[in-house]
């Protein structure tokens, strides 16, 4: 799934092609991509022509327009959904789901899902310009809104497995499994080690490794393991080449030349690397996989 720093490649990409743009038309393809929008797709595309949008926005892994009137459109990427832009006598693709026309008849705004599990929806804003059904998203490393403190402490108030409270978006919002495993090991912290037991300056450092880590897939255009993540023209990001221990099991450890090992966690896997990132005792000779 896309994590923050793709989602962010695609909103800079959206914002130059649709701010200030006025919605002409929208055509929805099936009722799956309007689902979470409760009145259903024809609701929804009436309600969104004739809108202007004034700016495209981000929280965490959660992208969306703003429009007039104090409503914001969600656009939820899910796992395969693509937003591109193309010339409106370019072919359908095969799994488009909606389609968006603007006033000034230029370029248009498909949007591609594999997989259905994205989608749209309209929701109010609330009195800081977030969607109120995501309010309870926390503000991610890179915003302004973003208090690295008051985080490390709600961090450090966890006895839940560190990088368990690192996926938790109601803690901080942003960071998956990738950008996980790669503060993790930057860090020199096995992704079990017990939030509570961390020391607040350790938390922090993670912290800033996740933000920093973000930052440079950011430059790369994000991470791309296939191609269902593309940007607005269709581009892949490169970052998964400088992966140090996410995907890599079994290569060196670019830091000590330990195989980087592969564990089962929270249903995905974690990569880590055995002599920099030691396990907790209780989990010491557990039999889990990469031990």
């Amino acid at each position: 799934m896309p994590e923050l720093p793709e989602v962010e490649v695609v909103r800079r990409g959206l914002a130059e092609h649709v701010e200030g743009r006025m919605l002409a038309g929208v055509e929805l393809r099936g009722h799956r991509v309007a689902r979470r929008h409760v009145a259903g797709p024809e609701d929804l595309a009436a309600r969104l022509a004739g809108r202007r949008v004034a700016a495209v926005r981000r929280r965490g892994k959660y992208l969306w327009w703003d429009l007039e009137n104090g409503l914001g459109l969600l656009l939820h990427l899910g796992m395969s959904g693509q937003l591109l832009v193309e010339s409106p006598d370019a072919p359908d693709e095969k799994h488009l789901h909606a389609r968006f026309r603007f006033g000034d008849g230029g370029s248009e705004l498909r949007f591609v899902d594999q997989r259905t599990f994205g989608g749209l929806a309209l929701s109010d804003l609330d009195p800081t310009g977030v969607p109120r059904t995501i309010a309870h998203i926390a503000p991610d490393p890179l915003e302004s809104a973003y208090d690295q403190r008051a985080v490390v402490r709600r961090v450090k108030a966890k006895d839940s497995a560190v990088k368990r409270v690192l996926l938790d978006q109601s803690v901080v919002s942003g960071i998956g499994n990738i950008y996980a495993d790669e503060a993790l090991w930057r860090a020199r912290v096995h992704g079990e080690r017990p939030a509570s037991s961390l020391t607040k300056p350790v938390i922090a450092a993670v912290l800033d490794h996740a933000a920093a880590v973000m930052r440079a897939a950011l430059d790369q255009g994000g991470t791309s393991f296939d191609a269902l993540y593309v940007n607005v023209n269709g581009a892949s990001g490169y970052f998964d080449r400088s992966l140090a221990a996410y995907g890599q099991a079994g290569r060196p450890c670019p830091r000590c030349g330990t195989p980087i090992r592969r564990e089962q966690f929270m249903n995905r896997s974690s990569f880590s690397c055995p002599r920099c990132q030691p396990r907790p005792r209780r989990l010491r000779g557990s039999g889990r996989p990469g031990a």
